[in-house]
């Protein structure tokens, strides 16, 4: 490879998102003295979420649907009763105390220590701008990025094309010379090689990939890649 750019997702690939989540669950829903199976709610809430925020990279729900929509859902699949200002509630206190929690996965830290003296380095996420930012500060990954690319400045979501391109634009990187680091193989991985990049795989959830791709099952692996 002869990359001089690495733009890596943030969510599932770097800052550990199931872990940090379920520890903001159990925080909002003590808070909020809610008594609930938080064990059968968290079963029934991850596949709701997943589909959700399909729903939103392909345009098809709202970012205030997806916010109630996968709550909604996920307590009355476990027969919980909650009216719907308690709903909006737990929805604003998830985001807003999500960066609160900042478990990475194994090696992250390691590993961008090892890359960021030979490559320029960069984040493309999809996740809303206002807790992506906290998350990076609040993890200490801030200093290793030059560029933070996300859905919402851009105004289209990964695997969009156009996200892809504007992050070359900004950061002055040839589609040659780049690679998409991610674990979402539509919308990272085959939305960077759709526009030329190349990319590598973090097959850390089970998702199959369709393509031949590299691929590394953690993240200290990369260091073989790269």
């Amino acid at each position: 490879m002869n990359i001089k750019h690495i733009f890596f997702d943030l969510d599932h690939t770097l800052w550990d998102f199931e872990t940090n989540s379920n520890k903001t669950f159990a925080y909002i829903f003590e808070r909020n003295k809610l008594h609930i199976n938080f064990d059968a709610f968290i079963e029934v809430y991850q596949p709701i979420n997943f589909r959700y925020w399909k729903l939103f990279r392909e345009d098809k729900v709202s970012k205030a649907d997806l916010r109630y929509g996968r709550l909604r859902e996920a307590f009355d699949a476990i027969g919980y009763e909650v009216d719907d200002e308690m709903i909006h509630l737990l929805s604003e206190e998830y985001l807003r105390f999500l960066a609160d929690h900042n478990a990475l996965f194994d090696h992250a830290l390691d590993v961008l220590d090892y890359l960021k003296p030979q490559y320029q380095m960069h984040i493309i996420t999809n996740g809303f701008e206002e807790v992506q930012i906290r998350k990076l500060k609040n993890s200490n990954l801030s200093p290793f990025f030059d560029q933070v690319i996300t859905s919402e400045k851009v105004g289209v979501k990964k695997p969009n094309p156009v996200i892809f391109e504007y992050a070359m634009e900004i950061t002055g990187a040839g589609a040659h010379e780049s690679v998409m680091i991610g674990d979402n193989f539509e919308a990272d991985i085959i939305g960077a090689m759709e526009v030329g990049m190349q990319a590598i795989f973090c097959k850390f959830n089970g998702e199959i990939a369709t393509r031949k791709v590299p691929t590394v099952d953690n993240l200290l692996e990369l260091k073989d890649l790269l």
